[in-house]
């Protein structure tokens, strides 16, 4: 394996009260921040919102999309390719758009979907605009506009006789052509359509190039939930990890460890709040990445512990936590400095889209390394110490059930008598 040090020889434990203070630092200027602005910056999937199902004759360009939603005000919008069978979304001719909720009930509703009909039509607009869009059409509006052009010269039942009419054009509209019209002499092929329908239904409307095909309101009890359920997904994570760590190795093991990840998370959401990012279901996504990354690095360094916490008996057990740091150092560089400059290319130059999922695997990445071996391990090495006082060899039960007698190391020597 590759080193960069040969043999460091660092005393890590002895600058622990440096890593104690600039923990509590970070720490405490992300709660200012925090009770500053009245708690976290919640994106429209937490706060509620307006989805928009949207399906376009093509494949649409998102892009184009995000930047036309913008100039409506709507910058916020999160906007999802829906793949209907297949596994690749790119290719998918049908989008959900979540706009940020502002009102409530049925206007909330209106006013939602004018400003992304308006956007699109801008950019995606029929040929023309004085006429209203055939794919936008109803049952009712598209009888009524047949009866009052009556192209079948009806004269008994014309209202029934169109509404049916209707249904059947629309119904091959929204199943055969899958909601999206992209001309109207396709209407040929349906039963009753002859082609002084198709001339009267040219003369009322024009095609475009996308139909909405859905609205529907999220609101903020629904957010309200997804928050708290992103709470218990994380606290559930976290406490799978305590179990693993408290079987693999001991419950103080899993605890430090533990504090050190919700360290970890915290400084994060520090970080979002101080810089105004908002947490979305990416960024918890990207914040159960950064746990179990952490947790990884953070048990290589446990387990290097505990191993030479068997060998090295005679030496206190802070210089054995800074050899076994020392011998994983080049390890921890190599792997947290390589998926540190993958995420920084992505933070960079993946987008506004991912920019808050990536800042969260920047800042977690940076985090988690430091706290494996300037939390993690002081902790550890804290609780030793204090055990140590009361006559108990830390270090005792699976890790160190195997000593010969007699070997229990210095903090089991020095021990008061009657007390090991």
């Amino acid at each position: 394996m590759i080193e960069f040090f040969k043999e460091p020889n660092i005393d890590w434990m002895g600058k622990a009260k440096y890593f104690y203070g600039l923990s509590g630092l970070l720490l405490l200027a992300g709660l200012v921040s925090w009770l500053h602005q009245g708690g976290l910056r919640y994106g429209i999937d937490f706060k509620g919102g307006t989805n928009v199902d949207v399906r376009f004759a093509q494949p649409p360009n998102i892009d184009q999309i995000r930047n036309a939603l913008q100039a409506q005000g709507l910058g916020n919008s999160e906007i999802q390719a829906i793949s209907s069978g297949g596994l690749n979304a790119s290719n998918s001719n049908e989008v959900l758009i979540f706009v940020e909720q502002k009102g409530e009930g049925d206007q909330a509703l209106d006013t939602s979907k004018a400003q992304v009909l308006t956007a699109l039509n801008a950019l995606y607009g029929v040929k023309d605009p004085g006429k209203p869009d055939f794919n936008a059409a109803t049952p009712s509006s598209l009888a009524e506009s047949l009866a009052a052009s009556d192209p079948l010269g009806l004269s008994v039942n014309a209202g029934d006789r169109y509404q049916q009419l209707a249904r059947k054009i629309l119904n091959y509209r929204d199943t055969t052509k899958n909601g999206v019209l992209t001309k109207l002499d396709d209407l040929s092929a349906v039963d009753g359509v002859t082609p002084a329908v198709i001339s009267a239904l040219k003369n009322s409307y024009a095609v475009g190039s996308f139909a909405i095909r859905n609205v529907e309101i999220v609101g903020p009890k629904v957010g309200a939930e997804l928050r708290r359920q992103a709470i218990l997904v994380t606290l559930y994570a976290l406490a799978g990890m305590l179990v693993y760590i408290a079987f693999r190795f001991e419950w103080v093991y899993g605890a430090a460890a533990v504090l050190a990840v919700f360290h970890d998370v915290l400084i994060t959401l520090g970080f979002f709040s101080l810089l105004h990012f908002e947490i979305s279901l990416t960024v918890i996504a990207a914040l159960l990445t950064l746990v179990g990354y952490s947790m990884n690095d953070t048990i290589v360094i446990f387990d290097r512990i505990r191993e030479n916490n068997r060998l090295l008996r005679r030496e206190s057990f802070a210089d054995v936590v800074n050899k076994s740091i020392n011998q994983t150092l080049s390890r921890t560089i190599l792997t947290s400095g390589l998926t540190f400059l993958t995420v920084l290319v992505l933070f960079l130059m993946g987008g506004q889209v991912l920019r808050a999922f990536s800042f969260a695997l920047v800042v977690g990445i940076v985090v988690g390394t430091y706290s494996s071996f300037g939390i993690a391990a002081p902790l550890l090495v804290a609780w030793n110490h204090w055990r140590g006082r009361r006559g108990t060899v830390a270090g005792t039960g699976p890790a160190a059930g195997n000593r010969p007698r007699g070997s229990e190391g210095v903090a089991g020597r020095l021990a008061p008598a009657g007390r090991r």
